[in-house]
């Protein structure tokens, strides 16, 4: 599969595709081009059956430092500025709506754009010289991506506001303590480290996988009542599928089940 944008790398290890920046000049910041690259390429591992989860990576240096302000600035310049704005924020909802998992590999500054690119995945591995924040109020605006919602809902009003109102940015191991990462390694293991978890995720029956996904995303936004039934929904739709019942046949058959994805 090729990138839409040289900026984005694009491979496979077995049932995990890996997307990376690298536009290493502007520590990976988040142009249009860029953008539309990532969801090109992992909207395909998306749709392709081979794949079953996902890793999103940066550099080492930076993850994401932020959006290009350049083009954003352009953009609010031009006529028709809310609606571009507009079409620009919705990728990172794009990308928070794929059915397979995404694994974000977290190192250096994940920033802005950034730090919502990240909050839009599933999980985060970030390495010790992470450090993530909304500093959009220090050039004027505040963060439209996600990073007053997304990040409220994880790590809670009090925290969210104060990096949104002043800017501050969180350590990993901070970011870590607030619920707002899955783990923290050294710089030099984390993409291993994401891939392993990607890894992990792809061996498990994919339909399930995806059902699960699924569910824990709605218990964010639906009253728990709500949230239940939507539980049960796709809970019940799972004994429809092979898997199910190649899943119970091998746990009482005391082997390694086989999944097919059906």
């Amino acid at each position: 599969m090729a990138a839409a944008a040289p900026e984005v790398a694009v491979e496979t290890e077995g049932a995990v595709g890996i997307v990376a920046i690298n536009r290493p000049a502007a520590l990976n910041a988040l142009s249009i081009s860029v953008m539309d690259a990532l969801l090109e390429a992992l909207g395909g591992f998306d749709r392709d059956p081979a794949i079953r989860a996902m890793v999103l990576a940066g550099l080492p240096r930076a993850f994401a430092a932020g959006a290009d302000i350049g083009e954003m600035k352009h953009i609010a310049d031009s006529k028709g500025a809310d609606k571009a704005l507009s079409l620009h924020l919705a990728r990172w909802d794009k990308i928070a709506l794929l059915k397979k998992p995404v694994v974000a590999a977290v190192s250096g500054f994940a920033l802005g754009g950034g730090c919502e690119l990240a909050m839009a995945c599933d999980l985060i591995v970030a390495s010790e010289t992470a450090v993530f924040g909304q500093p959009e109020v220090q050039i004027g605006v505040m963060a439209g991506a996600g990073g007053t919602q997304r990040l409220t809902k994880i790590i809670g009003q009090a925290l969210s506001m104060e990096m949104n109102l002043t800017g501050r940015r969180l350590t990993a191991r901070e970011a870590l303590s607030f619920g707002l990462v899955n783990r923290v390694v050294p710089v030099e293991s984390y993409l291993v480290e994401a891939k392993k978890l990607a890894q992990l995720i792809a061996a498990q029956p994919p339909l399930a996988v995806q059902a699960a996904k699924a569910s824990v995303r709605a218990a964010v936004d639906l009253k728990s009542s709500e949230g239940l039934a939507f539980e049960r929904r796709l809970f019940f739709s799972l004994f429809d599928t092979r898997d199910q019942k190649e899943g119970m046949k091998a746990f009482a058959e005391k082997r390694k089940p086989v999944w097919s994805g059906q």
